[in-house]
């Protein structure tokens, strides 16, 4: 080997250089990559979401065990001892407070998925409305959540314009649409509503917009139940 092949080696070696700046870059690299493969994951499933909304409510329950059935009408149903219990459901309303789905243990809760944008949304609003005053003191509590509205203002116009006095949860990113496990009675489209028995567990589920007829029909049997 000559002297000048040998040279960078004992310049290299003398001062403790090395490639150290190279091997940095080679670390953070793929930790960028996996930042960015994580990024596009959590996008994506939130995309897919938001793709089914004002759907026709054919989104599929993503394979896997169920313990549900659906009828010939679009509503789902789980028998009691076999439904899944609702995720953590909590947050800021349109009015800005604290709201936590939990706190209402006890009664039958209606929970209603809905965008001031989305006419399907539009055209049942006015049944909620009227039944959720009809059972207001039967035992039953209606909770929305209220999705992709860039601002609270046209949600709470929205309520207003359909006579809605019950509090919905503002998500205007889907999250907490996202908590409901794969394979249960989950939200899948907007609109969509669930019905959760006294104890948290989703009893029935539509992913279509509903009549009074169609809304009731979901929610007297669980009323029913002991």
């Amino acid at each position: 080997m000559s002297a000048a092949s040998r040279a960078p080696q004992r310049s290299s070696s003398a001062t403790g250089v090395h490639d150290t700046g190279v091997r940095d870059l080679r670390v953070r690299v793929p930790r960028l990559r996996a930042r960015r493969r994580a990024v596009m994951a959590a996008g994506t499933a939130a995309a897919a979401l938001l793709l089914t909304a004002c759907g026709s409510g054919a989104a599929s329950d993503g394979g896997g065990n169920t313990n549900f059935v659906t009828g010939t009408d679009g509503i789902s149903t789980a028998a009691k001892g076999e439904r899944a219990a609702a995720p953590e459901l909590s947050g800021k309303t349109l009015e800005g407070e604290h709201l936590d789905v939990a706190d209402f243990q006890g009664k039958v809760v209606v929970l209603n998925v809905w965008g001031s944008w989305c006419n399907p949304c539009r055209a049942e609003a006015k049944y909620f409305a009227k039944v959720s005053e009809d059972y207001a003191d039967r035992g039953v509590q209606f909770v929305g959540i209220n999705t992709r509205d860039s601002s609270a203002g046209s949600a709470l116009a929205f309520e207003k314009d359909f006579g809605i006095t019950y509090p919905s949860l503002y998500d205007p990113t889907g999250k907490l649409m996202l908590r409901f496990e794969k394979g249960t009675l989950n939200p899948q489209a907007i609109p969509s509503t669930l019905i959760l028995d006294r104890d948290g567990g989703i009893a029935a589920r539509s992913l279509t917009a509903l009549s009074e007829e169609r809304l009731l029909k979901m929610l007297e049997p669980v009323l029913a139940e002991k």
